[in-house]
């Protein structure tokens, strides 16, 4: 395991490449509505973006887990930037030809690219160091994360919808074709991005990470046998669930109500993601424990989720915005804190079961394929798009469950 007085390279290098996950992840919030008008889409088809980027984490999830122990961690954060290179690649037919298939085909790679990164750079910002203080890394890295939220959106707005004036469901054929074509240079620039990034981790510094065994623990040869890692992987899916709706179904919600630059909503949510993170770089373990931390979070996303379906659509808060947008926003501070504490209490004590562990962790992000596709299909049956945010409270429960005694459980 990499000495902690040696971990500023290995810890820069990983908040790099969660950097490119931040970008490539919740770029998916802006092209959602972009894609709704470019293809002619309802709400619920739309949605299909983050089931075809999503769901490769479960279909990839286990096979790269076998890839990971084969080639090692640091190869295969190679070979995962490699197959975000081919991803990027396939936007430029898919732009040419505005068809919604090669898109999301071009989603699902991508999300198979980041399966292996994922699965590799999680677990070993856990075990760079001390356990305790896990959660105040993994904070660092989703802050870097969700800084590349803040800022994607706006690049998209800036770049893709410049000069092209309002667009909406009445855009000509021209404008459709011409907002297509401009997706053609940002995934050029995103793909000699990714390989020059193949390039260093591969012949980066990384150390390649040791485990041993928790004294105090059963070496089970099944991660099946430990509750604690799969409570958790359930606990992931619902959080990304969550995380995913909050993200990137603002913007679609912010179209159904006329707000203006609705594309670059996602950018607020983002914000209060950041300001999350932030609190927790100082707060744990210092002032607050990764447990409580997990609580909390789960206790503030109910409160904003009920203050969302009983806000009003009329009165503002800021920046011109309904005050049901920005509790929308508002999830991002709850959510924050969601990922970076499960993971080293799902992990502790699984030594050589690590891997397979990060695996099943990972596999949960099919949450983020899922429950956005119920929520378009519960506004599109039921009309109301608000009140489709009450799917969020029974996600929240288990999260709960999962703070106050779910990772506490070493046995069946």
């Amino acid at each position: 395991m990499p000495n902690k007085n040696s971990s500023f390279i290995p810890m820069a290098i990983i908040g790099l490449l969660f950097f490119v996950f931040g970008f490539v992840t919740w770029l998916n919030g802006s092209l959602i509505p972009f894609l709704k008008i470019i293809c002619e889409l309802n709400d619920f088809e739309a949605l299909f973006v983050t089931f075809a980027f999503y769901i490769a984490y479960t279909v990839m999830a286990l096979p790269m887990s076998f890839i990971l122990e084969r080639v090692g961690y640091k190869n295969a954060m190679a070979l995962g930037l490699t197959i975000m290179v081919v991803g990027s690649l396939l936007f430029i037919p898919a732009a040419m030809s505005a068809n919604y298939l090669i898109f999301l085909i071009a989603l699902f790679v991508l999300g198979t690219g980041l399966t292996i990164l994922q699965t590799a750079s999680n677990p070993y910002i856990v075990l760079i160091g001390s356990k305790e203080s896990a959660a105040m890394r993994i904070s660092i890295m989703g802050l870097i994360n969700k800084g590349a939220g803040v800022i994607v959106p706006l690049i998209f707005t800036a770049l893709i919808l410049s000069d092209i004036g309002t667009i909406d469901g009445s855009a000509s054929v021209e404008q459709i074709s011409t907002l297509a074509s401009r997706l053609i240079e940002p995934y050029i620039y995103m793909a000699l991005t990714l390989s020059a990034l193949v390039v260093l981790v591969k012949f980066s510094p990384l150390p390649e990470l040791e485990f041993t065994q928790d004294k105090n623990s059963d070496q089970h040869t099944s991660i099946f046998k430990y509750p604690q890692a799969i409570l958790g992987s359930i606990a992931l899916f619902f959080y990304v669930g969550v995380e995913v709706i909050a993200a990137d179904t603002i913007g679609l919600f912010g179209q159904s109500l006329g707000v203006e630059n609705f594309t670059s909503l996602t950018s607020y949510t983002m914000i209060f993601m950041v300001i999350g993170y932030i609190l927790g770089v100082l707060l744990i373990p210092k002032y607050i424990s990764q447990e409580k931390a997990l609580l909390s979070s789960a206790i503030a996303g109910i409160l904003i989720t009920i203050a969302i379906v009983l806000s009003s659509n009329t009165d503002t808060l800021i920046l011109n915005t309904p005050n049901s947008i920005m509790l929308v926003a508002l999830l991002g501070l709850a959510n924050a804190l969601v990922w970076p504490t499960i993971w080293p209490l799902a992990l502790d004590g699984l030594g050589k079961q690590t891997a397979r562990a990060s695996a099943l962790l990972i596999m949960a992000i099919a949450g983020g394929a899922i429950l956005p596709l119920v929520f378009g299909k519960l506004a599109e049956v039921s009309g109301d798009f608000q009140q489709s945010y009450l799917i969020l409270i029974p996600s929240y429960l288990f999260i709960l469950f999962y703070a106050t005694k779910g990772h506490k459980l070493k046995s069946w």
